[in-house]
């Protein structure tokens, strides 16, 4: 028998309590309209009474239609000091005209102590009269019982009661929280089927939620063991974003619900935009995506040793628990001082590059990788110098252009102006040889635009090129300043996007072989566009 389950995503706001984690009003409808896209049931988009642009999302999204999910504001019960009608939080929640409230109240007894500083009954009045007051403004109206898990453990009676006063109050689901992170799986099982027996002792059809932080990791175990005990509604966040280490990891409690534990909602059928969605939140958080990550990351499904290359060749099972493209991902075999002959094939067959197994071509290839390693080269993020390199031990790829001389001059004129650098370039391409020169913000910046502007004369499509990210890491301190360092490049146009890396004791040569092979790639694979083309 399918199970059913409600998604609930508070990405626009538990998610935006992360560090660094800002989102503007656009951003924000963009991925409502991709979660929206998902699957999601119910977005989480703000607490309208907490600022302005919150408010501003709310307003702006009156004018949006949303397909599938249904939009939430979030608040908090009324001050004590106030009543309903005069609580200005219960009033932006009725303003933000959305179908679903969710609001918050305290369920262990030392918040209400310290933090409202009203007495225990005080707190049980202001849930029921609060939920009671927005009841009839919504088409579903949650509660999140904040610290329920930590609040139980201390007094489990009162936890208790705050949730009887919750459903007396209208709420169509009791959400119990883990906001401090700090409960592991074997206390969660516990709490969990004392409430469903204390709401079956009063015959209350209520739905139960969870909402797991991840202080002590523990946030997808406790989301699923919950779920498995009959709750009915997970909340968390897309790539786990959220106040200190973060949320509920909803890119990976709906592959586990949808492939593994049989659960059905409109999310766990469209979950091959799972990679996707997840991608476009940090894009436009503009945070780094974790490649590490369960099911969405890059190294998900990355298979680095040869033996396990040649494995998963046969069969992906051996090494893969479920199918990358399941949730919208991909597979990749990586290059590396491991790697074995499969790799090396693989990654031609990928390349369109024929390969004889048997050749000394490919036994090649294999001691050239492992002797650049050995020197610092490394080609997992750079699979387009790799792609080069093979191509270049077969004799098929084409000299461009060829490098003369170059020079790049730092010039600090004013203590308080930044410094002024300019690269000049010599470079032959056909016979002709052509030198230029051109300011830039910084030697590599510098170089790249002079290498463009010699050979665009040539090569009109480089001009949509454009450089992505630069890294440089130091392969090894002992040398201090003489140390190697490896720099990667990631160049993209319109069709594609791509990696290259250089590696030298010098900054700028290392700088200049990433540039190089960056633009040799792109002219590569227009010239292969064409000729398919034609």
């Amino acid at each position: 028998m399918t199970k059913s389950v409600q998604i609930y995503d508070t990405t626009l706001r538990d998610g935006t309590q992360a560090e660094n984690f800002n989102r503007s009003v656009s951003d924000k409808i963009r991925i409502s309209h991709k979660l929206d896209e998902l699957g999601i049931d119910f977005i989480e988009g703000g607490w309208p009474g907490s600022n302005p642009l919150a408010v501003d999302f709310f307003k702006s999204m009156q004018d949006e239609t949303l397909k599938h999910a249904k939009l939430a504001a979030f608040g908090a019960t009324r001050l004590f000091s106030n009543s309903c009608e005069e609580d200005k939080n219960l009033k932006a929640l009725i303003d933000a005209k959305t179908p679903v409230i969710t609001i918050f109240g305290k369920s262990w007894d030392i918040h209400v102590h310290d933090a409202l500083r009203i007495e225990l009954e005080d707190n049980l009045v202001i849930i029921e009269e609060s939920l009671a007051y927005l009841k009839p403004h919504v088409e579903s109206l949650f509660y999140d019982a904040e610290h329920f898990f930590d609040g139980f453990k201390k007094n489990p009676d009162y936890a208790l009661a705050t949730l009887d006063k919750a459903i007396k109050g209208g709420a169509e689901c009791i959400i119990l929280c883990d906001t401090n992170g700090g409960m592991l799986p074997h206390e969660v099982q516990p709490i969990v089927e004392r409430v469903q027996s204390f709401l079956a002792e009063r015959g209350s059809d209520v739905k139960l939620g969870i909402h797991a932080h991840n202080d002590s990791e523990t946030a997808v175990a406790n989301s699923l063991l919950a779920l498995s005990l009959g709750v009915i509604q997970v909340q968390g966040t897309m790539n786990g974003y959220g106040e200190r280490c973060g949320n509920g990891n909803l890119t990976s409690i709906i592959p586990a619900l949808g492939i593994k534990m049989g659960y059905d909602c409109e999310a766990t059928r469209n979950i091959d935009k799972l990679y996707d969605t997840a991608m476009l939140v940090d894009e436009l958080a503009n945070l780094p995506h974790d490649k590490y990550q369960p099911y969405v990351g890059r190294s998900a499904f990355a298979h680095k040793g040869g033996i396990h290359v040649s494995a998963v060749k046969r069969n992906p099972l051996t090494y893969e628990h479920i199918e990358p493209e399941k949730v919208g991902n991909i597979r990749r075999i990586l290059i590396s001082d491991q790697a074995g002959k499969s790799n090396v094939l693989h990654k031609a067959e990928k390349f369109g590059i024929e390969l004889d197994p048997s050749s000394p071509i490919a036994a090649s290839i294999v001691s050239e990788l492992k002797i650049l390693e050995n020197q610092g080269f490394q080609y997992e993020g750079a699979e387009a110098s790799f792609e080069l390199l093979m191509r270049r031990a077969l004799g098929a790829t084409a000299n461009y252009f060829t490098l003369k001389g170059f020079r790049a001059i730092n010039t600090k004129r004013q203590m308080d102006q930044p410094p002024e650098t300019e690269a000049t370039i010599r470079i032959e391409v056909g016979g002709q040889e052509v030198h230029t020169a051109a300011m830039g913000d910084g030697t590599v910046n510098a170089l790249d635009r002079a290498m463009r502007k010699a050979l665009i004369r040539f090569y009109p499509a480089l001009d949509e090129v454009e450089l992505v990210d630069y890294k440089v890491r130091v392969l090894s301190g002992q040398q201090g300043t003489g140390a190697k360092v490896r720099v990667l490049i990631e160049s993209k146009d319109k069709h594609e996007q791509w990696g290259t890396v250089g590696v030298s004791v010098n900054i700028i040569e290392a700088s200049w072989q990433a540039l190089v092979d960056s633009i040799t790639y792109k002219l590569m694979r227009d010239e292969q566009r064409h000729t398919k083309k034609n």
